[in-house]
């Protein structure tokens, strides 16, 4: 199973619906995926512990320690959006 974590600046609203989100679109590609969300700060101190970050494009580079560990960090554009979500599963090989 695939470990996801959404994360918004205070993980409230925002990270919940990209959670919803993500998962649908999961859901969709026939991927089992636990997805998690959390405020980006939680999220950067913990990213090491999930298969995938999904955070705004902006706070990408909250999350390069993670990244060098291995951990794919998606940064989105539009958070609402179930076909960027799409491609940005299939652009990191998250649909496998």
């Amino acid at each position: 199973m695939l470990k996801v974590i959404a994360a918004c600046g205070n993980g409230m609203g925002s990270s919940q619906v990209i959670k919803m989100k993500i998962s649908k679109v999961f859901k969709k590609l026939g991927v089992d995926a636990q997805v998690d969300h959390n405020s980006v700060g939680v999220a950067s101190s913990i990213a090491t512990n999930y298969d995938a970050v999904f955070v705004s494009q902006n706070f990408v580079g909250n999350f390069k320690s993670a990244a060098d560990k291995g951990t794919k960090i998606v940064g989105l554009k539009n958070l609402l959006s179930e076909q960027e979500i799409e491609e940005k599963i299939k652009e990191a090989g998250l649909d496998k």
